[in-house]
């Protein structure tokens, strides 16, 4: 696959991932983990939910390095667009917040799935994890007998609980998104054969190397 044909692949996930997160707040029902995680800090801070999911990124982006997880483009384009789209979505103001707890369900388990399947295709284009799912990627690695699900999980549970002690709202779409995140993210990936451990990553300095090899084939 070209680079090229990989970035086609990662924007269009990005956005899917954005909507994800979006939806997970319209439910209104309480936020999902890492959107209570970042609603915490929004509190604690005073910055907005992107900014905030921006310095995050770049937070876990340091422990993902200490654990020798490739960094590639793609990780580089999650921390940047992935909060400002879900900021976007926000301004543009295109689903209202759900008006009933049935209503609000279906809107968060949707989001979870969306989450979910964006995950799988910017994962699957070999540029790199977001750094999130880099760490998910790296403790998968690390803990090869565990199930990818079960790691997801933990991850969330641990944000969660940073969020709730920081003052965001949490609920029953907690509760749900807490139990969802992990079968959703198996089945996810199940579905679409995907093994989240066999992917190589390209690192950025790779891709530099690539595309510079690229120049000096048209050159010659």
């Amino acid at each position: 696959m070209t680079l090229a044909r990989k970035l086609l692949r990662i924007f269009p996930a990005l956005l899917l991932y954005s909507l994800g997160i979006y939806l997970n707040i319209q439910a209104d029902i309480g936020l999902a983990p890492w959107e209570a995680f970042h609603s915490g800090v929004s509190i604690a801070v005073g910055l907005s939910f992107g900014n905030v999911v921006l310095l995050a990124g770049l937070a876990i982006l340091l422990i993902d390095l200490l654990l020798k997880e490739k960094i590639g483009l793609g990780t580089v384009l999650n921390i940047t667009l992935v909060g400002k789209g879900v900021d976007l979505y926000q301004f543009l103001n295109l689903i209202p917040k759900a008006g009933s707890i049935l209503a609000g369900t279906l809107l968060l388990l949707t989001g979870q799935f969306l989450i979910c399947l964006a995950t799988y295709l910017y994962i699957s284009a070999g540029l790199g994890s977001g750094p999130r799912d880099s760490l998910m990627v790296a403790l998968g690695k690390r803990l090869p007998r565990v199930p990818v699900g079960a790691i997801r999980a933990l991850l969330e549970g641990t944000a969660l609980f940073i969020g709730w002690s920081l003052g965001a709202k949490v609920g029953l779409g907690t509760i749900v998104a807490v139990l969802s995140i992990g079968p959703i993210m198996q089945l996810t990936f199940r579905a679409m054969r995907f093994e989240v451990r066999d992917v190589r990553h390209e690192s950025i300095a790779d891709t530099l190397r690539l595309l510079r090899k690229h120049q000096l084939k048209s050159e010659t």
